[in-house]
């Protein structure tokens, strides 16, 4: 149970990484003119 709880918590973790790089690289990537993925949305 504790090693399922340590693979959550580090799940957690990871995703929040990459949703707060996300966030941060989202602006840039329209400020730059869809740099992030060319998306032109």
């Amino acid at each position: 149970m504790d090693g399922a709880f340590g693979a959550y918590t580090r799940w957690a973790v990871v995703f929040l990484i990459i949703f707060v790089l996300f966030i941060l690289v989202v602006p840039f990537g329209y400020g730059a003119g869809g740099a992030a993925g060319g998306c032109g949305c």
